[in-house]
């Protein structure tokens, strides 16, 4: 019985730390799109202070959710005794964290980049700023960010490093879990559609399609036809002075 037990409660705690993986990835995601939303501004009308200050906390939060999702997964896929099915959910997560930390570093770069066009770190700094048109700043995309929760963030804080510091170590977070866990990309199969937002459009009545083409046809004809005159005719009020000569009118606006 104790065993039996044993077994459950340890079934319980790898399930519980899936959870947590899944949970992680989909904080970083939302805490990330924001820092990427929050870095647009920068260098713009609606640049500030506040505006560099919560870049710096949404970042440090990406920071302290990615060292969490990064320990959990290298510990379930190096020393946890996962099912088959539990493993290939723990391999998806694996790969949707490189590939997020690949293009969070992307934007730790262009923010870094557009800081040192922009110091503002003096009032006149600001003449140096793009003329947007921008009203307002990021502080609800820094809210949104703050409101996430994920299940270790409030006992495993940690003060994160500067911002190209972060950048860097972003390359050695993800060259040390290939190296520990061997999963190759192609291997992993998707279990969401893609672009499930996307709404299936309707197939258009084939009659009407024909319809509408024929009065193309028609109003296509109308517009080139031309009136044959005979020289005598013509030769007293010209071409324009033809009603029904609509491409006799274009060439008299050409030339």
């Amino acid at each position: 019985m104790n065993r039996w037990r044993k077994s459950v409660g340890e079934i319980q705690a790898r399930r519980r730390q899936v959870i947590e993986c899944e949970r992680g990835q989909a904080a970083l995601c939302k805490v990330t799109a924001c820092y990427k939303q929050l870095a647009s501004f920068l260098g713009s009308s609606s640049d500030c202070s506040r505006l560099r200050e919560e870049l710096e906390e949404t970042r440090t939060m990406a920071y302290t959710i990615s060292k969490g999702v990064q320990k959990r997964l290298t510990t379930l896929l190096t020393e946890g005794e996962l099912g088959q099915e539990e493993r290939e959910e723990v391999e998806r997560v694996w790969v949707l964290f490189i590939s997020g930390l690949e293009m969070f570093q992307q934007d730790l770069r262009k923010a870094a980049a557009l800081q040192d066009l922009f110091p503002l770190t003096q009032r006149r700094d600001r003449r140096a700023l793009l003329n947007t048109g921008c009203a307002g700043g990021g502080s609800g995309v820094a809210a949104r960010a703050a409101s996430v929760q994920t299940p270790w963030i409030r006992v495993e804080e940690e003060p994160g490093p500067d911002l190209r510091t972060h950048a860097l170590q972003l390359d050695g977070m993800a060259q040390e879990m290939l190296q520990k866990v061997n999963v190759p990309f192609w291997s992993v199969e998707a279990t969401q559609e893609a672009w499930p937002e996307d709404t299936e459009i309707e197939p258009e009545d084939d009659d009407g399609e024909e319809e509408e083409e024929a009065a193309a046809v028609a109003a296509m004809g109308d517009a080139l036809e031309v009136e044959v005159v005979s020289p005598e005719q013509d030769r007293g009020r010209g071409c324009c002075r033809n009603k029904r000569c609509r491409l006799g009118w274009v060439l008299c606006l050409l030339n």
